[in-house]
């Protein structure tokens, strides 16, 4: 070729890209090395810019260098592959939807991101306490969809749990009678025994859960201890052992 040819610096200016980027193209066989002049620098030909301009072409698109590798030489059309990438982008669109539908409705309604959609519009609908606004982050995680929904559907209809201040200020010394006169009072709070009466009992509630009864039943312990103190914890297995009447459905719904 003699001192015909472009330089590395031109190649790449006609290219609309970089020296460091052909070196880089070397480096991982998509470009073969060019021929060199007399005085020894590289001298790149037509075929060398149509290479280049390909490879930008390819990779702008969304291939990875290692795709566009895979067509090696060939100055064919690359239909299979480019059919595979519509594919792969049409698939993309369609999570960038659904992700933009459920960023509006985060915003919109000032849902829990930690929480699912469902769940978290149904949680900060209802103003759940702080305590079982977190619980209830655990729950989502470990509890079957069906005891999930079961919940969410019972927070759309009015029946958050325990929103009693005596509750909340219950030290972890509290006195017997005072634990029995509360769990008393929150059995007859009419969102919790609605509560009581629609969800799932204890027995049924981990029946689901994905990663089975055990680490369900572990998550939701380890999460109680450390958002309830004793006496707290107290009131709540007195109520839950408490005669609620419930409904024929959540009866059947159990194993």
């Amino acid at each position: 070729m003699g001192n015909a040819g472009w330089s590395t610096r031109q190649l790449a200016e006609l290219a609309g890209t970089t020296v460091r980027a052909v070196r880089h193209y070397h480096a991982v066989g998509l470009v073969a090395e060019p021929e060199r002049r007399t005085n020894g620098y590289k001298s790149y030909g037509v075929h060398h810019l149509v290479r280049v301009l390909r490879i930008r072409r390819l990779s702008g698109l969304g291939l990875s260098l290692p795709r566009v590798a895979e067509l090696g030489e060939a100055d064919g059309h690359p239909r299979e592959m480019l059919s595979t990438l519509e594919k792969e982008l049409t698939a993309e669109i369609d999570r960038l939807r659904r992700t933009r539908e459920e960023v509006a409705s985060l915003l919109r309604q000032s849902a829990p991101i930690d929480l699912p959609p469902g769940l978290g519009r149904a949680v900060a609908q209802a103003d759940v306490p702080a305590a079982e606004r977190l619980l209830t982050v655990v729950m989502a995680q470990v509890l079957g969809p069906s005891v999930i929904d079961a919940y969410a559907r019972t927070l759309r209809a009015g029946g958050a749990g325990f929103r009693i201040p005596a509750f909340d200020r219950l030290p972890p010394d509290a006195e017997e009678r005072t634990r029995r006169e509360l769990a008393e009072r929150c059995r007859l709070n009419p969102r919790l025994r609605r509560l009581l009466a629609t969800f799932p009992s204890p027995r049924e509630l981990c029946a689901d859960a994905p990663r089975g009864e055990r680490h369900a039943r572990r998550a939701l312990t380890l999460a109680l201890l450390d958002l309830y103190n004793p006496a707290q914890i107290d009131v709540l297995l007195r109520v839950h052992a408490l005669e609620v009447p419930r409904s024929p459905a959540v009866r059947r719904a159990g194993p």
